[in-house]
């Protein structure tokens, strides 16, 4: 007999929920590209995004966040911890989830599918939100008093003038996609994997956040949006059945006239019993609270042999 028992999977891909590659590569590549000239779209509203920083900025002191220019001060310190930052903001956030959706790809395929969805709706949805309400950074803003890390330190992504920045819009600062795609590939490692260092993928997001700051580049707010977006997005899609659990058989070779992949009996306790001593004396079981009396008409001498070893 054996029994099952289940736990988060970590074995080899099930080659199934595999989707095939070359529609996937187009489905993100095309996703990339619909994002990226929608962003393009969504360039301008100068003075909207202005507005709305002022707003933004306004409503982070009415609720006592801390400014962003202490994480930056603490940069500004170090010329090659600034220049790390933003070489971390640069270098590290499209390749990372781009090596995220590779891993889970071959390894999980069933979790890929599900990060894929989230990523898309996420990143749809930020897009939207990018077109309705135009910001610019706090490293454009005056009232913040914050340096544009980027151009003064390099590298950067962004060119000299935003307003006709034609790489990228720079007005697109709510919500944070670096905090939102790191939330996410954190997240997603963790639940795809089992190691007890998978914990420290919160680093990434951590880190993340910290960068966006200290550079300049996003408001506190921006990643706290973003991350209740997210939330949304894992809510709405979630892993299937198979993807959460896997069934594992576990042998019980002691136990005679078993059959493989039969279930625990319900009196069994989380424990199987051993084979009975004696065939013509089996046991009859009550139907309330699992409990066992001997078969009427059996004499009590020749039964205890028989239950003899039943219960360990």
């Amino acid at each position: 007999m054996t029994y099952a028992r289940t736990e988060p999977t970590d074995q080899e891909p099930d080659i199934r929920a595999r989707p095939p590659l070359v529609r996937e590569f187009l489905l993100v590549a095309g996703l990339f590209l619909a994002y990226k000239f929608g962003r393009q779209a969504a360039n301008g509203h100068v003075g909207e995004a202005f507005r709305n920083a002022g707003n933004v900025w306004d409503l982070e002191r009415v609720l006592h966040l801390p400014g962003e220019g202490a994480v930056q001060g603490l940069l500004l310190h170090s010329q090659t911890l600034i220049h790390a930052a933003n070489t971390y903001y640069a270098a590290v956030h499209f390749p990372a989830t781009a090596l995220f959706l590779v891993w889970l790809y071959w390894r999980r395929p069933r979790h890929y599918v599900r990060s894929r969805r989230v990523l898309a709706a996420l990143t749809g949805a930020a897009l939207v939100l990018h077109l309705l309400f135009p910001l610019a950074p706090p490293r454009m803003l005056p009232a913040a008093g914050l340096v544009d890390t980027g151009q003064v330190y390099g590298p950067t992504v962004y060119g000299q003038t935003p307003a006709t920045d034609t790489m990228a819009n720079q007005f697109a600062a709510m919500p944070s996609l670096h905090v939102g795609w790191a939330v996410m590939v954190a997240v997603g490692l963790i639940v795809a994997t089992r190691s007890r260092w998978r914990w420290l993928w919160l680093l990434h997001p951590a880190l993340t956040l910290l960068v966006v700051v200290g550079t300049a580049n996003h408001y506190w707010l921006d990643a706290i949006v973003v991350g209740a977006m997210l939330a949304v997005a894992l809510a709405v899609f979630r892993l299937p059945p198979a993807a959460r659990t896997v069934p594992a058989r576990l042998s019980r070779p002691d136990l005679r006239g078993s059959v493989e992949g039969s279930p625990v009996p319900a009196y069994a306790g989380g424990g199987a019993p051993e084979a009975f001593a004696s065939a013509g004396s089996s046991p009859s079981f009550g139907a309330v609270g699992g409990s066992a009396e001997p078969a009427d008409g059996a004499d009590a001498g020749s039964r205890a042999p028989a239950w003899a070893g039943a219960v360990r």
